[in-house]
């Protein structure tokens, strides 16, 4: 048992700044209150207590080959099965992809981060390869598997479903690159026997504007329309809604990941978080790509502070973009947990610099002002 005293917590799903202590108990959250001391004391000395990142979307499997291809386009880049990013990882080693993997682990675990969720590419073998790199890295993978056998225009449905079900055995969720490689009966198979797996389906969608207008010529729908009528989890990027295409993903029930780097690296557009936070959207904040950009959430969500302001001429809530890369994950079942009693603690403690802590944190803060870590497999 230990106290975190004299900090300021950022208390609940809301992150609202109090001045108080918080007493944890193996590993639970038992008390938070201005007059809790028990156990072992740990003196904050008035630094931030926030909940710990999770960066809502990556792909740690291509940081054998960090900063290559820059200035390639989105389909050169990361395309399967003929993109920069899969020919490397198909020539590569498995022990070489497991260290640059762990690397990238540590890098997270440093900056913060408790939880990520991976599009983890190479299908069984590259599930395996992820939870062997993991196993001993303080840290949470989501993996979300995928297989080859998903592509191209006539695809064996059986194979694919075989394929399907032997991934949900160890994986986390499914989830095909996007609906420029995938049919739209492979997108049903995999959101039904995710359903069926009480796991996650995810698809990138929208991410430029050339695949939205491929797909309103081939189907006469939006990606975005593609990925809410197949019902998946989980939407990617939706850098570029057309359409009513927000509405649509307003009234349906998944949770829309963006990746404001990622996006302005490949020069695909800027995803519309002022609206979709005026819409009450619950968006969740990733990197992507290990190869375009570092893990760091901190990077992340000072970017994406400044670049919103100045696309769309209004500040972002600093608040509501500091829940993209905590608590939003809380409402989406990624057990992921939040500052209050009852609640597994997994919280940064945070040098402050100024007196708004959430302003703080984005806008100041780098990986050396993380005083320390609690997480729940391992207090640092």
């Amino acid at each position: 048992m230990f106290t975190v005293t004299n900090g300021i917590i950022l208390r609940g799903l809301n992150l609202n700044p109090i001045k108080a202590n918080i007493v944890v108990d193996d590993g639970i959250i038992t008390d938070i209150s201005q007059d809790a001391h028990e156990g072992r004391i740990i003196d904050a000395d008035s630094a931030i207590i926030c909940p710990s990142f999770l960066n809502g979307h990556t792909h740690i499997g291509d940081s054998i080959i960090k900063d290559e291809g820059y200035g390639l386009s989105l389909g050169e880049m990361v395309k399967p099965p003929n993109g920069v990013k899969h020919r490397a990882l198909a020539s590569a080693e498995d022990e070489d992809i497991i260290e640059a993997m762990k690397d990238t682990m540590w890098d997270m675990v440093k900056s913060g981060t408790t939880h990520f969720i991976d599009y983890r590419e190479g299908g069984i073998n590259g599930v395996k390869l992820l939870r062997q790199a993991s196993k001993d890295i303080p840290i949470t993978p989501i993996i979300l598997g995928r297989d080859d056998s998903f592509y191209g225009d006539d695809p064996d449905l059986s194979e694919v479903r075989k394929a399907v079900r032997k991934l949900l055995k160890i994986a986390d969720g499914i989830a095909p690159s996007g609906f420029g490689e995938i049919t739209d009966e492979v997108a049903n198979l995999i959101v039904e026997e995710c359903k069926k797996a009480g796991k996650i389906s995810s698809i990138h969608v929208a991410e430029s504007e050339s695949t939205q207008i491929d797909s309103l010529a081939k189907f006469d729908r939006t990606e975005i329309e593609r990925g809410v009528h197949s019902s998946f989890n989980q939407l990617v990027h939706c850098t570029n809604p057309k359409n009513n295409d927000l509405d649509l993903i307003k009234s349906s029930n998944a949770n829309v990941v963006v990746c404001p780097r990622a996006n302005a690296t490949l020069n695909v557009g800027i995803a519309p978080l002022n609206e979709m936070l005026k819409m009450g959207f619950k968006p969740i904040l990733g990197t992507d790509n290990v190869m375009l950009n570092s893990p760091n959430m901190f990077r992340e969500l000072e970017f994406t502070l400044k670049l919103m302001s100045i696309t769309y001429k209004n500040y972002l809530n600093p608040c509501e973009l500091l829940k993209m890369s905590t608590t939003n994950a809380c409402h989406f079942n990624f057990d992921k947990s939040y500052i209050e009693i009852g609640q597994i603690a997994e919280f940064n403690v945070i040098e402050s610099f100024s007196k708004n802590p959430h302003l703080s944190i984005i806008n100041r803060s780098e990986t050396k002002n993380i005083l320390c870590t609690i997480n729940r497999n391992i207090n640092q």
